[in-house]
């Protein structure tokens, strides 16, 4: 499979990555032995970056993936681990922590779960607004030199703040939403930013949490999603799953369903976007090949501006997320102030 570097000086990684939070974090929890399946059928394929987080399923991901891999596995898979994500006794979210001492805590516990004696991309999840990022990424630069942690990513993070971070320490990619239905990326400077500062990106919600498969229907009795993710209120569902219909003719066009090309245009906006890899978020092995035979679609020019022109920017209706959760979001600050603070 070809594979291109994840950013100046970072590892070489297919245009794929799994995502494996799903596997540990949903609200059905998956079967064990399809999520092991999962993740080394991705290898076995030539899709050698994992994502994780130390909060997935409270430790039980990095756990589950230790056990995946297999004794040849454990050389050629890339591990990306997201830290930072405080959680209560029963699960809930309680903050977000960026300080030094926590950043080499945290990561002693996850290299204890995962079995290794390093992490290939170590990040925080979200940034703490009340650590300023030069110490956060500093922490992270020390467990560098240290042989702990090879590169150095960022997650949902502005670009005033991705300059600042960089300026640390260089940045070897930025995750962050970008679908077909999450285009902001491209319109607040993030994609410009890293691209300019030679820093990947790594896509993930490239189906927008289910929405963009093309086989979602809208539930009699409602979506559960609908109370965090206002896309699944009542109000912008079926608008948004009208947008969904104007894609299947142009899938049907190249023979693939709607899910595949919404994943392969993510890999084609590497094109003039710089180096982006879409994350796959899934516990099934068959879901891995299906993207698989997605990012192998050829999307010329003229395929781009039909899928543009059936889902235009800013279209979907709704936001990312409910307000108090995009409020906890830099990368979408209307203004560099979250980014600015200084201790």
């Amino acid at each position: 499979m070809h594979t291109r570097p994840l950013g100046t000086g970072g590892p070489r990684v297919a245009p794929l990555a799994l995502g494996c939070a799903g596997m540990s974090d949903h609200s059905a929890p998956a079967d064990e032995a399809d999520a092991i399946a999962t993740i080394r059928t991705a290898l076995d394929a030539g899709v050698t970056l994992l994502d994780t987080a130390d909060f997935y399923g409270m430790g039980h991901n990095e756990d589950l993936i230790r056990r995946a891999l297999r004794g040849g596995d454990r050389d050629k898979a890339l591990l990306s681990v997201k830290f930072g994500g405080l959680r209560g006794p029963d699960g809930a979210f309680v903050g977000i922590e960026g300080r030094p001492a926590h950043v080499k805590n945290a990561l002693a516990y996850s290299l204890r779960r995962l079995g290794r004696d390093h992490v290939d991309i170590y990040r925080p999840a979200r940034l703490d607004p009340a650590t300023p990022i030069e110490d956060t990424i500093g922490a992270i630069s020390e467990l560098v030199r240290a042989g702990y942690v090879r590169h150095i990513g960022l997650s949902e993070v502005g670009a005033e703040t991705i300059r600042r971070a960089h300026a640390v320490h260089p940045i070897c990619d930025v995750q962050i939403e970008y679908s077909l239905f999450s285009r902001s990326p491209e319109t607040n400077g993030i994609l410009d930013t890293c691209r300019a500062l030679g820093i990947g990106v790594t896509a993930y919600g490239v189906l927008a949490h289910g929405l963009l498969t093309g086989a979602y229907r809208q539930p009699a009795g409602g979506d559960p999603r609908a109370g965090w993710l206002p896309r699944f209120h009542p109000g912008n569902l079926a608008a948004n799953l009208a947008l969904v219909e104007r894609l299947r003719p142009l899938a049907e066009a190249h023979g693939i369903s709607v899910a595949q090309l919404a994943t392969a245009w993510v890999v084609a906006r590497s094109r003039e976007r710089g180096t982006i890899v879409a994350v796959l978020g899934t516990r099934r092995p068959h879901r891995v090949e299906e993207a698989l035979a997605a990012i192998g679609v050829a999307l010329n020019d003229a395929d781009l501006r039909a899928i543009d022109e059936a889902v235009p920017a800013g279209a979907v209706a709704g936001t990312r997320y409910a307000a108090p959760l995009m409020a906890l979001l830099d990368s979408e600050s209307p203004s560099t102030g979250r980014t600015g603070r200084e201790s």
